[in-house]
């Protein structure tokens, strides 16, 4: 069922609903757009990559239709790729086609209205020249990893007020477009590339050892990383080769990969439920989104969701309150790029598992 939906200001690519009370209702939006800008008689041409973060409030019991999918504050800023909440507070990472890697802390807004929010800065660092693609965050929230276009890796750490590189090192031979701090073992970091690598590193070494470095399973380039909230050692992987594969990780040095599901697109982003931990939501770029079961079993599509008409990009789950969290009731939040366009829709299947 849809419940709402919104264009944006510029070509959609993130969404990340705040999983922390009291804002759960909290869904941010980002936008990363071209822009040629006008130069003077016989300067070169050049380019400038803008973006904003929308917040918005999403309601999927409100009777009012119009009321389910509501802006609440806009930010502009450099063209963002990436930008994830904290595992701990709602403090969002976002990490921009500047270099930048920045901070915001969520906050209500002064009129004490319970659904308003707004976004107030608490720091930012740049990280290098090259673009920052995607942020990660380790599970004490105390540091974060950064995919870079030039193929390095960065780890962050955060000292109170400031963010300070602590390691940076060429992981990739091009773009990383991905990074993932493994939840269980947080001095393993995975990260994959446009040079078709899936890649795991030591920080506890300096510089950081590779564990492992794939480059025969993926085809084409590897876009996501996520882990089984309760199955530790099962790892996913999407990439532009339009599979989305599940690896067994119990063996570090070589990972298997036991299973693969052609999701007819390349998979860019792939969420886990919050609640049903063998349901994955998959952004399949040119073939819309997926709802995709992945236990023991085979992997199989239990939905797919077309109503997006450019690149499906930016995909994720709300975290749902007490008896709402029942699977008949999740709530998905959706974008794509080139028509701008945000959804916000309920699955019609998962109530069948």
């Amino acid at each position: 069922m849809d419940l709402g939906s919104c264009y944006l200001g510029g070509n959609a690519d993130a969404v990340e609903f705040c999983p922390h009370r009291p804002f759960r209702h909290v869904l941010a939006a980002a936008t990363y757009t071209l822009q040629e800008q006008e130069q003077e008689h016989g300067e070169e041409e050049r380019q400038d990559r803008a973006g904003t973060v929308s917040l918005f409030s999403v309601d999927a019991d409100e009777e009012d239709a119009s009321r389910r999918l509501r802006l609440l504050h806009t930010v502009e800023t450099a063209g963002v790729f990436d930008m994830k909440w904290s595992p701990l507070a709602p403090l969002l990472a976002r990490a921009d086609a500047h270099g930048c890697l920045a901070l915001w802390r969520l906050e209500q807004e002064e009129d004490g209205s319970d659904e308003g929010a707004i976004l107030r800065d608490v720091c930012s660092g740049d990280i290098s020249s090259s673009m920052c693609l995607f942020v990660d965050w380790n599970q004490t929230a105390d540091s974060l990893s950064v995919g870079l276009s030039d193929g390095s890796l960065s780890v962050v750490s955060m000292r109170e007020d400031r963010l300070e590189v602590s390691e940076q090192w060429t992981a990739h031979q091009y773009e990383v477009w991905t990074c993932y701090f493994d939840r269980a073992k947080p001095h393993l970091l995975y990260s994959g590339s446009d040079d078709c690598s899936f890649s795991c590193w030591d920080l506890r070494q300096s510089p950081s050892n590779s564990v492992f470095q794939n480059k025969k399973s993926h085809n084409m380039g590897v876009c996501c990383i996520a882990q089984n909230p309760l199955e530790r050692n099962m790892l996913l992987t999407g990439s532009y080769d339009e599979f989305l594969r599940v690896w067994d990780m119990r063996s570090m040095v070589k990972p298997v990969s036991v299973k693969s599901l052609n999701l007819g697109g390349g998979v860019w982003r792939i969420k886990y439920h919050p609640v049903i931990a063998d349901v994955v939501l998959a952004a399949c770029m040119h073939n819309g989104f997926a709802i995709v079961k992945v236990g023991t079993g085979d992997a199989a599509v239990m939905e797919t969701y077309s109503k997006h008409e450019s690149l499906a990009y930016g995909a994720d789950w709300q975290t749902r309150e007490g008896a709402e969290q029942s699977k008949n009731c999740s709530v998905v939040a959706t974008c794509s790029f080139y028509d701008r366009l945000l959804r916000v829709w309920q699955p019609e299947n998962l109530e069948n598992l």
